[in-house]
Protein backbone atom coordinates (compact mmCIF):
# COMPACT_ATOMS: atom_id res chain seq x y z
CA UNK A 1 0.00 0.00 0.00
CA UNK A 2 2.69 2.36 1.09
CA UNK A 3 4.81 1.39 -2.37
CA UNK A 4 1.70 2.26 -4.52
CA UNK A 5 1.31 5.48 -2.63
CA UNK A 6 5.11 6.32 -3.86
CA UNK A 7 4.04 5.31 -7.38
CA UNK A 8 1.24 7.99 -7.64
CA UNK A 9 3.98 10.87 -6.68
CA UNK A 10 5.64 9.55 -9.45
CA UNK A 11 8.72 7.47 -7.96
CA UNK A 12 8.80 3.63 -6.82
CA UNK A 13 11.01 3.00 -3.56
CA UNK A 14 10.53 0.00 -2.22
CA UNK A 15 11.01 -0.87 1.16
CA UNK A 16 10.93 -4.25 3.74
CA UNK A 17 9.39 -2.03 6.16
CA UNK A 18 6.53 0.72 4.95
CA UNK A 19 7.26 2.64 7.93
CA UNK A 20 10.76 2.93 8.42
CA UNK A 21 11.89 5.81 6.30
CA UNK A 22 15.96 4.68 6.99
CA UNK A 23 15.53 1.59 5.78
CA UNK A 24 16.41 -0.18 2.37
CA UNK A 25 14.78 1.97 -0.46
CA UNK A 26 14.45 1.45 -3.84
CA UNK A 27 14.27 3.01 -6.54
CA UNK A 28 12.78 3.24 -11.10
CA UNK A 29 11.90 6.35 -12.82
CA UNK A 30 11.44 6.85 -16.33
CA UNK A 31 9.67 10.20 -18.12
CA UNK A 32 5.97 10.02 -19.24
CA UNK A 33 5.19 12.21 -22.10
CA UNK A 34 1.95 13.79 -21.61
CA UNK A 35 -0.34 14.91 -23.95
CA UNK A 36 -1.64 18.27 -23.30
CA UNK A 37 -6.00 19.13 -24.28
CA UNK A 38 -6.30 21.57 -27.10
CA UNK A 39 -7.38 25.00 -26.81
CA UNK A 40 -10.82 24.23 -28.08
CA UNK A 41 -11.49 21.22 -25.53
CA UNK A 42 -10.39 23.66 -22.67
CA UNK A 43 -12.32 26.75 -23.82
CA UNK A 44 -15.37 24.58 -24.98
CA UNK A 45 -16.07 23.92 -21.40
CA UNK A 46 -17.17 27.63 -20.32
CA UNK A 47 -20.85 27.26 -18.65
CA UNK A 48 -23.63 30.14 -18.91
CA UNK A 49 -25.31 29.19 -15.48
CA UNK A 50 -22.75 30.27 -13.74
CA UNK A 51 -22.81 34.12 -14.27
CA UNK A 52 -19.35 34.30 -16.15
CA UNK A 53 -17.66 34.13 -12.50
CA UNK A 54 -16.14 30.51 -13.17
CA UNK A 55 -13.77 29.39 -15.85
CA UNK A 56 -14.81 25.75 -16.45
CA UNK A 57 -12.17 22.43 -17.09
CA UNK A 58 -13.48 19.30 -18.94
CA UNK A 59 -14.22 16.54 -16.74
CA UNK A 60 -11.36 14.23 -15.30
CA UNK A 61 -10.68 11.02 -17.79
CA UNK A 62 -8.59 9.21 -15.50
CA UNK A 63 -5.53 9.17 -17.12
CA UNK A 64 -2.43 9.62 -15.18
CA UNK A 65 -0.44 12.65 -15.12
CA UNK A 66 2.55 13.76 -16.81
CA UNK A 67 4.60 13.72 -13.46
CA UNK A 68 3.63 10.15 -12.50
CA UNK A 69 5.92 7.40 -13.45
CA UNK A 70 3.39 4.31 -13.01
CA UNK A 71 3.31 3.06 -16.49
CA UNK A 72 7.47 2.22 -16.97
CA UNK A 73 7.76 1.74 -13.78
CA UNK A 74 5.14 -1.52 -13.49
CA UNK A 75 6.87 -2.48 -17.37
CA UNK A 76 10.19 -2.55 -15.51
CA UNK A 77 9.25 -4.34 -11.73
CA UNK A 78 7.06 -6.80 -11.14
CA UNK A 79 6.12 -5.32 -7.82
CA UNK A 80 4.72 -1.98 -9.37
CA UNK A 81 2.41 -4.11 -11.59
CA UNK A 82 -0.24 -3.81 -8.98
CA UNK A 83 0.61 -0.16 -8.39
CA UNK A 84 -1.92 2.55 -9.83
CA UNK A 85 -1.83 5.83 -10.77
CA UNK A 86 -4.39 9.37 -9.51
CA UNK A 87 -4.10 12.48 -10.01
CA UNK A 88 -4.57 15.46 -7.89
CA UNK A 89 -6.52 18.86 -8.60
CA UNK A 90 -3.52 20.74 -8.81
CA UNK A 91 -1.94 18.57 -11.69
CA UNK A 92 -5.21 18.02 -13.48
CA UNK A 93 -5.65 22.01 -13.15
CA UNK A 94 -1.60 22.73 -14.75
CA UNK A 95 -2.66 19.12 -17.11
CA UNK A 96 -5.63 21.15 -18.88
CA UNK A 97 -3.92 24.37 -18.86
CA UNK A 98 -0.91 24.34 -19.84
CA UNK A 99 -0.36 28.24 -20.57
CA UNK A 100 -0.54 29.20 -17.01
CA UNK A 101 2.16 30.04 -15.06
CA UNK A 102 2.45 27.54 -11.92
CA UNK A 103 3.00 29.98 -9.84
CA UNK A 104 -0.61 31.41 -10.21
CA UNK A 105 -1.82 27.93 -10.38
CA UNK A 106 0.20 27.57 -6.74
CA UNK A 107 -1.27 31.14 -5.87
CA UNK A 108 -4.99 29.80 -6.56
CA UNK A 109 -5.47 26.82 -4.85
CA UNK A 110 -3.73 29.12 -1.98
CA UNK A 111 -6.20 31.45 -1.94
CA UNK A 112 -8.86 28.71 -2.02
CA UNK A 113 -10.55 30.12 -5.77
CA UNK A 114 -10.23 26.48 -7.17
CA UNK A 115 -13.77 24.83 -6.91
CA UNK A 116 -15.43 21.25 -7.86
CA UNK A 117 -18.68 20.72 -9.22
CA UNK A 118 -20.92 18.57 -6.84
CA UNK A 119 -23.64 17.15 -8.02
CA UNK A 120 -27.03 16.02 -6.20
CA UNK A 121 -29.89 15.08 -7.65
CA UNK A 122 -33.93 16.77 -5.75
CA UNK A 123 -37.26 15.69 -5.94
CA UNK A 124 -39.31 18.25 -7.23
CA UNK A 125 -42.81 18.73 -6.62
CA UNK A 126 -44.37 16.99 -9.62
CA UNK A 127 -42.00 13.79 -9.13
CA UNK A 128 -39.70 14.57 -10.82
CA UNK A 129 -35.80 14.79 -10.37
CA UNK A 130 -33.99 17.49 -10.83
CA UNK A 131 -29.90 17.93 -10.47
CA UNK A 132 -28.37 20.78 -8.35
CA UNK A 133 -25.06 21.93 -8.72
CA UNK A 134 -22.78 23.20 -6.15
CA UNK A 135 -19.54 24.49 -6.41
CA UNK A 136 -16.75 23.54 -3.29
CA UNK A 137 -13.69 24.65 -2.45
CA UNK A 138 -10.93 22.21 -3.67
CA UNK A 139 -7.39 21.57 -1.92
CA UNK A 140 -4.84 21.30 -4.50
CA UNK A 141 -3.58 17.67 -3.22
CA UNK A 142 -7.56 16.50 -3.31
CA UNK A 143 -7.63 13.12 -5.57
CA UNK A 144 -9.58 13.87 -8.71
CA UNK A 145 -12.41 11.11 -9.51
CA UNK A 146 -13.57 9.87 -12.88
CA UNK A 147 -16.00 12.83 -14.09
CA UNK A 148 -15.31 15.67 -11.94
CA UNK A 149 -15.19 19.23 -13.31
CA UNK A 150 -12.71 22.14 -11.84
CA UNK A 151 -13.77 25.44 -11.80
CA UNK A 152 -11.25 28.50 -11.76
CA UNK A 153 -11.92 32.03 -11.54
CA UNK A 154 -12.79 33.50 -14.76
CA UNK A 155 -9.90 36.36 -14.44
CA UNK A 156 -7.69 33.74 -15.32
CA UNK A 157 -8.31 34.36 -19.29
CA UNK A 158 -7.10 37.40 -18.95
CA UNK A 159 -3.43 36.21 -17.85
CA UNK A 160 -0.45 36.25 -20.44
CA UNK A 161 0.78 32.52 -21.35
CA UNK A 162 3.83 30.84 -19.81
CA UNK A 163 5.18 32.06 -23.10
CA UNK A 164 3.96 35.25 -23.22
CA UNK A 165 5.48 35.97 -19.67
CA UNK A 166 8.57 34.77 -20.32
CA UNK A 167 8.97 36.80 -23.79
CA UNK A 168 7.81 40.36 -21.20
CA UNK A 169 10.04 39.64 -18.76
CA UNK A 170 13.19 41.74 -18.88
CA UNK A 171 15.89 41.30 -16.46
CA UNK A 172 19.31 43.08 -16.74
CA UNK A 173 22.55 41.58 -17.18
CA UNK A 174 23.27 42.76 -13.14
CA UNK A 175 20.28 41.22 -12.29
CA UNK A 176 21.10 37.30 -13.87
CA UNK A 177 23.72 37.32 -12.30
CA UNK A 178 22.98 38.10 -9.38
CA UNK A 179 20.84 35.10 -9.58
CA UNK A 180 23.10 33.05 -10.75
CA UNK A 181 25.66 33.91 -7.72
CA UNK A 182 23.45 32.73 -5.48
CA UNK A 183 24.39 29.10 -7.09
CA UNK A 184 26.07 26.71 -4.54
CA UNK A 185 25.73 23.51 -6.84
CA UNK A 186 24.47 22.68 -10.45
CA UNK A 187 24.87 19.41 -11.89
CA UNK A 188 22.37 17.75 -14.73
CA UNK A 189 19.96 17.12 -12.57
CA UNK A 190 19.05 20.03 -10.21
CA UNK A 191 20.09 23.56 -8.97
CA UNK A 192 21.26 24.33 -5.56
CA UNK A 193 20.77 28.09 -4.26
CA UNK A 194 21.73 30.18 -1.03
CA UNK A 195 18.52 31.94 -0.76
CA UNK A 196 18.54 35.30 0.21
CA UNK A 197 16.58 36.53 2.88
CA UNK A 198 13.68 38.93 1.83
CA UNK A 199 12.79 36.97 -1.60
CA UNK A 200 9.83 35.27 -1.44
CA UNK A 201 9.95 31.36 -3.01
CA UNK A 202 6.51 32.02 -4.79
CA UNK A 203 4.50 34.50 -6.11
CA UNK A 204 1.47 35.77 -4.65
CA UNK A 205 -0.62 38.89 -3.55
CA UNK A 206 2.06 42.45 -3.44
CA UNK A 207 4.91 40.07 -4.79
CA UNK A 208 6.99 41.08 -8.06
CA UNK A 209 9.10 39.14 -8.02
CA UNK A 210 9.94 35.17 -6.84
CA UNK A 211 12.25 32.48 -7.11
CA UNK A 212 10.30 30.56 -9.28
CA UNK A 213 9.92 32.85 -11.71
CA UNK A 214 13.61 34.28 -11.63
CA UNK A 215 14.67 30.18 -12.03
CA UNK A 216 12.78 30.35 -15.33
CA UNK A 217 14.80 33.55 -17.12
CA UNK A 218 18.07 32.92 -15.01
CA UNK A 219 18.65 29.61 -14.13
CA UNK A 220 17.42 27.63 -17.36
CA UNK A 221 20.61 28.24 -19.23
CA UNK A 222 20.32 25.52 -22.51
CA UNK A 223 17.45 23.16 -20.97
CA UNK A 224 14.49 23.21 -22.74
CA UNK A 225 11.99 23.28 -19.34
CA UNK A 226 12.85 25.72 -16.47
CA UNK A 227 13.96 24.77 -12.70
CA UNK A 228 10.81 23.39 -10.45
CA UNK A 229 10.72 23.88 -6.87
CA UNK A 230 10.75 20.66 -5.14
CA UNK A 231 10.27 22.21 -1.08
CA UNK A 232 10.07 25.82 -0.12
CA UNK A 233 11.37 28.04 2.68
CA UNK A 234 9.67 31.49 4.34
CA UNK A 235 10.26 34.81 2.60
CA UNK A 236 12.15 35.90 5.45
CA UNK A 237 14.46 32.53 5.83
CA UNK A 238 17.74 32.29 4.22
CA UNK A 239 19.84 29.21 2.75
CA UNK A 240 20.21 25.90 0.51
CA UNK A 241 16.89 25.59 -1.66
CA UNK A 242 17.15 22.98 -4.04
CA UNK A 243 15.00 22.96 -7.28
CA UNK A 244 15.03 20.09 -9.75
CA UNK A 245 15.63 20.93 -13.77
CA UNK A 246 13.43 18.45 -15.35
CA UNK A 247 10.46 17.07 -14.28
CA UNK A 248 12.16 13.80 -13.62
CA UNK A 249 14.74 15.01 -10.93
CA UNK A 250 11.95 17.45 -9.77
CA UNK A 251 9.63 14.46 -9.11
CA UNK A 252 12.22 12.58 -7.58
CA UNK A 253 13.41 15.48 -5.62
CA UNK A 254 10.03 16.30 -4.16
CA UNK A 255 9.20 12.68 -3.23
CA UNK A 256 12.25 12.61 -0.96
CA UNK A 257 10.97 15.35 0.46
CA UNK A 258 7.17 14.39 0.89
CA UNK A 259 8.55 11.14 2.17
CA UNK A 260 10.30 12.23 4.71
CA UNK A 261 7.38 14.11 6.70
CA UNK A 262 5.18 10.88 5.73
CA UNK A 263 7.63 8.33 7.29
CA UNK A 264 9.19 10.05 10.19
CA UNK A 265 8.25 8.75 13.73
CA UNK A 266 9.58 8.07 17.47
CA UNK A 267 11.55 5.24 16.22
CA UNK A 268 13.15 6.72 13.03
CA UNK A 269 15.61 9.14 15.07
CA UNK A 270 17.45 6.27 16.38
CA UNK A 271 18.68 5.73 12.53
CA UNK A 272 21.77 7.38 11.99
CA UNK A 273 21.39 7.28 8.77
CA UNK A 274 18.70 9.14 6.93
CA UNK A 275 18.06 9.91 3.15
CA UNK A 276 16.91 13.56 3.21
CA UNK A 277 19.23 15.31 6.49
CA UNK A 278 18.84 19.10 6.57
CA UNK A 279 20.34 21.43 9.29
CA UNK A 280 19.68 25.39 10.23
CA UNK A 281 20.83 27.68 12.05
CA UNK A 282 18.65 29.70 14.19
CA UNK A 283 19.27 32.65 17.06
CA UNK A 284 17.08 32.57 19.72
CA UNK A 285 15.91 34.83 22.33
CA UNK A 286 16.65 32.74 26.00
CA UNK A 287 18.22 29.20 26.29
CA UNK A 288 16.28 26.08 26.52
CA UNK A 289 16.24 24.08 29.59
CA UNK A 290 17.98 21.17 27.94
CA UNK A 291 21.24 21.39 25.74
CA UNK A 292 19.71 18.82 23.43
CA UNK A 293 16.77 17.21 22.89
CA UNK A 294 13.50 16.19 20.46
CA UNK A 295 10.39 18.20 20.32
CA UNK A 296 7.18 16.11 19.06
CA UNK A 297 4.04 18.04 19.00
CA UNK A 298 1.58 18.39 16.83
CA UNK A 299 0.55 21.19 14.74
CA UNK A 300 -2.42 22.59 12.93
CA UNK A 301 -3.36 25.95 11.26
CA UNK A 302 -5.83 28.73 13.13
CA UNK A 303 -7.62 31.70 10.90
CA UNK A 304 -7.42 35.18 12.61
CA UNK A 305 -7.43 38.58 11.78
CA UNK A 306 -11.36 38.20 10.69
CA UNK A 307 -9.61 35.33 7.81
CA UNK A 308 -7.27 37.38 6.58
CA UNK A 309 -4.23 35.76 7.97
CA UNK A 310 -3.51 32.62 10.02
CA UNK A 311 -0.93 31.20 12.06
CA UNK A 312 0.00 27.96 12.95
CA UNK A 313 0.21 26.72 16.71
CA UNK A 314 0.85 23.75 18.92
CA UNK A 315 -2.19 21.27 20.19
CA UNK A 316 -1.85 20.93 23.49
CA UNK A 317 -4.63 18.51 24.13
CA UNK A 318 -4.53 15.84 21.12
CA UNK A 319 -7.54 13.73 22.54
CA UNK A 320 -10.17 16.63 22.71
CA UNK A 321 -9.25 18.47 19.55
CA UNK A 322 -11.24 17.54 16.40
CA UNK A 323 -9.85 19.77 14.03
CA UNK A 324 -6.77 17.99 11.58
CA UNK A 325 -3.23 18.33 13.04
CA UNK A 326 -0.26 17.59 11.10
CA UNK A 327 2.68 15.67 13.41
CA UNK A 328 5.79 17.68 13.44
CA UNK A 329 9.07 16.65 14.93
CA UNK A 330 12.38 18.44 15.18
CA UNK A 331 15.94 17.42 17.23
CA UNK A 332 17.73 20.35 18.48
CA UNK A 333 21.02 21.20 20.25
CA UNK A 334 22.70 24.45 22.01
CA UNK A 335 25.61 25.51 19.55
CA UNK A 336 26.93 28.68 22.09
CA UNK A 337 24.69 30.59 24.40
CA UNK A 338 25.45 34.40 25.64
CA UNK A 339 24.11 37.42 26.96
CA UNK A 340 20.70 36.17 27.18
CA UNK A 341 20.72 34.64 23.29
CA UNK A 342 21.65 31.29 22.27
CA UNK A 343 22.65 29.63 19.13
CA UNK A 344 20.80 26.55 17.83
CA UNK A 345 20.96 23.81 15.64
CA UNK A 346 17.65 22.84 14.08
CA UNK A 347 17.39 19.31 12.24
CA UNK A 348 13.77 19.03 11.25
CA UNK A 349 12.41 15.38 10.88
CA UNK A 350 8.86 16.63 9.21
CA UNK A 351 8.28 19.46 6.78
CA UNK A 352 5.44 21.24 7.99
CA UNK A 353 4.93 24.76 7.77
CA UNK A 354 6.52 27.38 10.26
CA UNK A 355 7.50 24.13 11.90
CA UNK A 356 11.14 25.54 13.28
CA UNK A 357 9.48 28.67 14.76
CA UNK A 358 6.45 27.28 16.39
CA UNK A 359 8.79 24.50 17.76
CA UNK A 360 10.85 27.57 19.22
CA UNK A 361 8.57 29.86 20.57
CA UNK A 362 5.62 27.57 22.00
CA UNK A 363 7.63 24.83 22.75
CA UNK A 364 11.08 26.02 23.77
CA UNK A 365 9.95 29.12 25.15
CA UNK A 366 13.00 30.64 22.98
CA UNK A 367 11.40 32.47 20.06
CA UNK A 368 13.58 33.20 16.90
CA UNK A 369 14.91 36.30 16.74
CA UNK A 370 13.48 38.56 14.27
CA UNK A 371 10.23 36.69 14.20
CA UNK A 372 7.55 39.04 14.94
CA UNK A 373 4.89 36.74 14.19
CA UNK A 374 5.59 34.02 16.94
CA UNK A 375 7.86 35.94 19.48
CA UNK A 376 6.32 39.22 19.26
CA UNK A 377 6.11 39.03 22.97
CA UNK A 378 9.78 39.17 23.58
CA UNK A 379 10.45 41.74 20.72
CA UNK A 380 8.44 44.09 23.12
CA UNK A 381 10.85 44.77 25.03
CA UNK A 382 13.72 45.18 22.49
CA UNK A 383 17.13 45.95 23.48
CA UNK A 384 19.85 46.35 20.79
CA UNK A 385 23.62 45.66 21.31
CA UNK A 386 25.15 49.19 20.95
CA UNK A 387 26.88 49.30 17.32
CA UNK A 388 30.58 48.80 17.92
CA UNK A 389 32.87 51.35 16.97
CA UNK A 390 34.42 49.98 14.13
CA UNK A 391 31.17 50.11 12.34
CA UNK A 392 30.08 53.52 13.68
CA UNK A 393 29.44 55.64 10.64
CA UNK A 394 30.08 52.73 8.74
CA UNK A 395 28.98 52.93 4.67
CA UNK A 396 26.41 51.13 3.47
CA UNK A 397 27.37 48.74 0.65
CA UNK A 398 26.46 48.96 -2.96
CA UNK A 399 22.71 48.12 -3.83
CA UNK A 400 21.34 44.83 -3.97
CA UNK A 401 19.30 44.30 -6.76
CA UNK A 402 15.26 43.49 -6.38
CA UNK A 403 15.51 45.79 -3.39
CA UNK A 404 17.32 43.27 -1.22
CA UNK A 405 19.47 44.06 1.54
CA UNK A 406 21.78 41.46 3.38
CA UNK A 407 24.15 43.69 5.54
CA UNK A 408 21.28 45.53 8.40
CA UNK A 409 19.16 43.43 10.56
CA UNK A 410 21.67 42.40 12.77
CA UNK A 411 21.02 42.59 17.19
CA UNK A 412 22.84 45.70 16.75
CA UNK A 413 19.97 47.20 14.69
CA UNK A 414 16.24 48.63 16.19
CA UNK A 415 14.68 45.64 14.27
CA UNK A 416 16.33 42.48 13.74
CA UNK A 417 15.98 40.35 11.09
CA UNK A 418 14.73 36.90 11.20
CA UNK A 419 17.38 34.79 12.37
CA UNK A 420 16.60 31.20 10.68
CA UNK A 421 19.18 29.57 7.94
CA UNK A 422 19.30 26.91 6.37
CA UNK A 423 22.90 25.93 6.75
CA UNK A 424 23.41 22.51 5.52
CA UNK A 425 21.91 19.93 3.57
CA UNK A 426 22.89 16.15 3.09
CA UNK A 427 20.73 13.93 0.23
CA UNK A 428 20.92 10.97 -2.43
CA UNK A 429 23.09 11.80 -5.74
CA UNK A 430 19.98 12.49 -7.91
CA UNK A 431 22.49 12.53 -11.51
CA UNK A 432 23.77 9.34 -10.61
CA UNK A 433 20.29 7.59 -9.80
CA UNK A 434 19.00 8.68 -12.82
CA UNK A 435 22.11 7.59 -14.49
CA UNK A 436 21.95 4.02 -13.23
CA UNK A 437 18.32 3.64 -13.84
CA UNK A 438 18.71 2.27 -17.25
CA UNK A 439 20.72 -0.39 -16.04
CA UNK A 440 19.31 -1.29 -12.69
CA UNK A 441 16.07 0.09 -12.19
CA UNK A 442 15.89 -1.51 -8.58
CA UNK A 443 18.39 0.73 -6.68
CA UNK A 444 18.85 1.26 -2.47
CA UNK A 445 19.15 5.12 -2.24
CA UNK A 446 21.24 4.65 0.86
CA UNK A 447 23.86 3.14 -0.95
CA UNK A 448 24.48 5.81 -3.54
CA UNK A 449 26.74 8.45 -3.02
CA UNK A 450 25.81 11.21 -1.03
CA UNK A 451 25.78 15.07 -1.69
CA UNK A 452 26.42 17.44 1.05
CA UNK A 453 25.99 21.04 1.11
CA UNK A 454 26.75 24.12 3.02
CA UNK A 455 25.92 27.28 2.86
CA UNK A 456 27.71 30.29 4.22
CA UNK A 457 25.20 32.91 6.83
CA UNK A 458 23.83 36.10 5.64
CA UNK A 459 26.03 39.30 6.44
CA UNK A 460 23.23 40.25 8.92
CA UNK A 461 23.28 36.93 10.83
CA UNK A 462 27.04 36.86 10.42
CA UNK A 463 27.80 40.20 12.11
CA UNK A 464 25.24 38.74 15.31
CA UNK A 465 27.39 35.81 15.51
CA UNK A 466 30.57 37.50 15.65
CA UNK A 467 28.70 40.49 17.99
CA UNK A 468 28.44 37.43 20.80
CA UNK A 469 30.98 35.78 19.83
CA UNK A 470 33.47 38.66 21.14
CA UNK A 471 31.35 39.62 24.42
Amino acid sequence: MADSALARRGLLLLSPSAASWGGRRLFASVCHPLQTLSDEQIRGHDRNDNKGKWFTLPPFDGTADGASLGREVAAQSSVAAATTTSTTAIKWVTRCCPELPRSLVQKLFRLRQVRRELSSMDQSDSGTQTQDIRLKRVAAKDPMNLGDRVYLPITVKEVPSRKEETQESHFTIEEVNFVRSLELYKDSSIIAINKPPGMPVQGGTGIRRSLDELAVSCLKYNYPEPPRLVHRLDRDCSGILLMGRTRTSGAFLHSIFREKTIGASSDDIKRRKRILQRKYWALVIGSPRRPRGLISVPLRKIVVDDGKSDRITVIVNVQSQTISSQHAMTEYQVIDSSNGYTWLELSPLTGRKHQLRVHCAEVLGTPIVGDYKYGWRAHRKWEMFPPEESSSGKVRGKALPFGLDLESGSISDKQPRLHLHCKEILFPNISQALQNVDSSPRQDLLELESLELVAPLPSYMQKSFDILKSR
